[in-house]
């Protein structure tokens, strides 16, 4: 009898990296304190990440609560 398909699943690698990308802006605003998200992304080096990924990154943090944006647009860690 062949073996039964894997259980379904709504994470995937991609998913899983963006967690790591949201913790490198969550410790680079740690360490540096709040910063302009230009700053940020300069920091985590997004410029090398592929296109979308540091916006996509950044959004889930702030929706996670891991990061706020002040009046000013900078990014604070919580």
């Amino acid at each position: 009898m062949p073996m039964p398909p894997p259980k379904a699943t709504t994470e995937s690698p991609r998913d899983r990296q963006v967690f790591h990308e949201m913790g490198q802006i969550v410790r680079a605003l740690e360490q540096q304190g709040p910063q302009p998200l230009d700053d940020v992304s300069r920091l985590v080096g997004a410029p090398y990440w592929e296109g979308g990924r540091f916006d996509r990154a950044v959004s889930f943090a702030v929706a996670d609560g891991l990061v706020v944006q002040d009046a000013d647009g900078r990014l604070h860690a919580v």
